[in-house]
């Protein structure tokens, strides 16, 4: 049996894999059949090349096995050495794309029928087919069936679920993580949806997984240009002169309009952004080239929406703006400071603003010229945010105990008229109690931290809309890694967030946690941060202490201005 510690008479037939970096010319296909892909490298033209080991004369079955799926590694010529452990048969139907379960520990376990053997993983994340990844809890195992037999005096594999596993260092090394673009609803602004992919088949992996269509986080919140069915018409996607050729099936690409092809041609060219041999994107129908004209009519998704300069913040018990480390009162705003208002957040798109009480038991808005109101009490609620068209956000325990996020949207709502408003339940929040909730720039999706006993959970979901923009539902979300216990976060940019547990007499870490990253990348940390904002990037991310208010600089902090507090961006 093999395990753990392997024995020493399998030295034998080690054979240490030799890293590859590609530093030639790209292999970059002119022309070619109709089928199987032929054009290797299209994408990271820098990417590794692992050649394992081929199969061993005498070689036990555990060896055997241990070994195919350490030639999972090899993915060249469509993992041509990890088939030579197959029998014919299996080497022929195996799809190795399926899935990738990476995993920290791996060994082979006799099951007790002959010839039939377990390949027992400790799971830290699986990779389907469309790239995206679902990460494992700890201690996660999973127990893979494999059948040999013997083939002119040799073990080879004869039944194996399709897919590879993977060590987690070497996926690391062979996988990158790749943002393709979908829209939000009103095709104003970009959205990232992140996947994982080989690295030197990310053209054509890219494209199909942009043709699968979103994440299941992301379904039903965001929108493609592409229409459903529509299927590539080869399976390759050619990067010809730095024109990637994107070659589609005729009836469904011929019957869209202009615009929308003008936008299947955007989502594209964002998607394949991070790629450096690709220059633009042709559309084709079965190989014929497909003319793509602007008319003006269609603008290109904002990518990244980036928030307002200021912020708003609390000084005086009074709400107030805060720029270029300066104070000022908020224009047209009535006084508050009866309400003892906290953690106060305002539209990007208005002049309406919301705020907790001291208790963070109230939610309250407020619109210029009119006196704040009451949106809704209970027990405890989450700082509020705003999404872009106006529907600000909390959360809290509802008549039952149970958690429910409530939206409600008071600009322009006449004093003493009712606020429209939204409550949802989402069953995932079952038992748990929110700390924070944020919504995104282009408000398709939210920042959830929720916690059961004494745990948390940093999770992204996204916002399902009616057509009037209505928020309807919350998708199931996907988890982020941390290496702490944070209560509160922010949005940095499309793709990350900042998150800490405050604590006002301790020193405080914050972690950047990013969907393109499995690894939490930790902050210097600073005495005494309470509180956490972030605008436009890593560099504007503030704390706030007893001792004030403090940018991040480089790898430190750096003191701004003392007296407000809870500073927040519009969102």
């Amino acid at each position: 049996m093999t395990g753990r510690g392997r024995p020493a008479q399998l030295g034998a037939f080690l054979l240490a894999l030799l890293v590859v970096v590609l530093a030639g010319c790209a292999r970059i296909p002119i022309s070619g059949p109709v089928g199987k892909s032929s054009e290797g490298s299209a994408g990271n033209l820098n990417a590794p090349v692992f050649l394992p080991a081929a199969p061993q004369p005498g070689a036990s079955p555990e060896t055997i096995i241990d070994y195919f799926y350490r030639a999972g590694s090899g993915y060249e010529d469509d993992y041509a050495v990890a088939r030579q452990y197959l029998t014919q048969a299996s080497s022929v139907s195996w799809k190795p794309d399926q899935r990738a379960l990476v995993y920290r520990d791996a060994r082979v376990v006799a099951t007790g029928t002959e010839n039939v053997y377990n390949y027992e993983l400790d799971v830290a994340y699986t990779v389907d087919a469309d790239g995206i990844t679902t990460q494992s809890p700890e201690g996660t195992v999973e127990r893979i069936p494999v059948t040999v037999t013997q083939v002119d005096g040799e073990w080879r594999i004869s039944a194996i679920p399709d897919g590879t596993a993977i060590a987690e260092e070497t996926f690391k090394v062979i996988y990158g993580a790749y943002p393709i673009y979908f829209y939000d609803p009103t095709f104003t602004y970009a959205v990232p949806d992140v996947r994982w992919f080989i690295r030197n088949k990310t053209v054509k992996a890219m494209t199909s997984a942009l043709l699968a269509g979103p994440a299941p986080y992301l379904r039903g919140a965001v929108a493609s240009a592409f229409p459903s069915g529509i299927k590539l018409a080869r399976e390759s996607v050619p990067v010809v002169s730095g024109a990637a050729q994107v070659d589609l099936t005729a009836k469904e690409l011929t019957e869209t309009s202009p615009e929308d092809r003008l936008r299947m041609q955007m989502q594209l060219t964002l998607t394949f952004r991070s790629q450096p041999d690709v220059v633009n994107v042709e559309l084709r129908a079965n190989q014929d080239l497909v003319r793509v004209e602007d008319n003006g009519s269609v603008l290109p998704p904002v990518q990244d929406k980036s928030a307002p300069s200021r912020q708003i913040a609390v000084s005086g018990n009074e709400l107030v703006r805060y720029e270029n480390n300066r104070i000022s009162p908020l224009p047209d705003m009535q006084p508050v400071s009866a309400l003892d208002p906290r953690f106060p957040a305002e539209s990007p798109v208005s002049q309406t603003a919301a705020f907790l009480n001291e208790s963070r038991t109230t939610l309250y808005s407020i619109n210029p010229g009119q006196p704040a109101r009451a949106l809704t009490t209970r027990s405890t609620l989450s700082r509020p945010s705003f999404s872009l068209n106006d529907w600000v956000w909390s959360a809290g325990p509802g008549g039952n105990g149970a958690t429910e996020v409530v939206a409600f949207r008071p600009t322009g709502v006449a004093e003493g008229a009712s606020v429209p408003s939204v409550t949802l339940a989402p069953a995932w929040l079952a038992g748990r109690s929110v700390k924070e909730f944020r919504v995104s720039r282009e408000g398709v999706r939210a920042l959830v931290i929720s916690e059961q006993n004494g745990k948390t959970r940093v999770q992204v979901a996204g916002i399902i809309r009616g057509g009037d923009g209505t928020p309807r539902e919350l998708t199931q979300p996907t988890t982020l890694a941390t290496d702490s216990n944070p209560d509160q976060g922010a949005w940095v940019n499309d793709s990350t967030v900042v998150v800490m547990k405050g604590a006002a007499a301790a020193n405080v870490t914050p972690e950047l946690l990013s969907l393109t990253s499995g690894q939490p990348q930790q902050l210097a940390p600073w005495p005494g941060l309470v509180a956490l904002s972030a605008g436009n990037g890593p560099e504007e991310i503030y704390g706030q202490s007893s001792e004030g208010i403090f940018q991040r600089l480089g790898n430190g902090w750096s003191p701004q201005i003392k007296g407000p507090i809870d500073p927040s961006y519009p969102g």
